[in-house]
């Protein structure tokens, strides 16, 4: 049996409901095809994640073109260096850190030194967009917002410094723990936390639907409101 193979039945359940020890073993057998070289493999990983890249790198660039471009050296990276994934964390985080990594790569050509000075763009293909792209799994935010909130989700979240947009968007989006987040930044986990805290403040004014926000944020503040998400 080929490794895609082996892991395509956890392909088809949410995140939040796959046990620890089937999260371990899929780990290890995406770790163990990767460095096989397995093909079958690499498409499988490819359409389950291709939609949450591509929002990531969204979210992070703001720019539909440059996304689209980092996207596709996003694999060719996990193809050329998947025998580094050791198969300890999860494979999500591992990929977040490579399509981040080369953020900064990317914005360092630019004369800037981390991903901390990014700034919004002014173009046209800068501007806030209404995000289309889903993968068939309701995120903590999708499960409580109808399209006109998510609509003002994404506006409000592109209006953020990108710090803030972006443990946003992988806390409750992309639905990893502040450990996994403070793996893909590299930042300490009391730099996560702050992060999100201040992110959240921030976008709550910025959207108008109710004097408490959409549903989905009011479930995000809710979430963060013990200060031990």
């Amino acid at each position: 049996m080929s490794t895609a193979a082996f892991i395509r039945p956890y392909f088809g359940s949410s995140s939040t409901s796959i046990a620890n020890e089937q999260v371990r073993e899929e780990s290890l057998a995406v770790s163990a095809g990767l460095k096989r070289h397995d093909a079958g493999l690499l498409d499988e990983l490819i359409v389950r994640y291709q939609h949450r890249l591509m929002r990531y790198l969204l979210y992070l660039t703001s720019n539909r073109e440059q996304s689209e471009d980092l996207f596709q050296e996003v694999w060719m990276r996990v193809l050329v260096r998947g025998a580094q994934f050791n198969g300890k964390a999860r494979f999500d985080t591992w990929l977040f850190t490579i399509a981040r990594n080369l953020v900064i790569d990317q914005k360092r050509k630019r004369t800037m030194s981390s991903l901390d000075e990014l700034i919004e763009g002014k173009g046209d293909d800068d501007r806030p967009m209404a995000f289309e792209i889903a993968d068939g799994e309701p995120t903590p935010f999708d499960r409580f917002a109808n399209l006109e909130d998510r609509e003002q989700l994404a506006a409000g979240l592109l209006g953020l410094d990108t710090i803030y947009r972006e443990v946003l968007v992988l806390r409750f989006y992309e639905e990893l723990s502040l450990e996994e987040i403070s793996k893909v930044t590299r930042a300490p986990l009391s730099t996560v936390k702050s992060r999100l805290y201040r992110g959240l403040d921030a976008i709550k004014p910025k959207l108008a639907a109710t004097s408490d926000g959409p549903p989905a944020v009011r479930l995000a503040l809710a979430d963060a409101g013990s200060r031990t998400v």
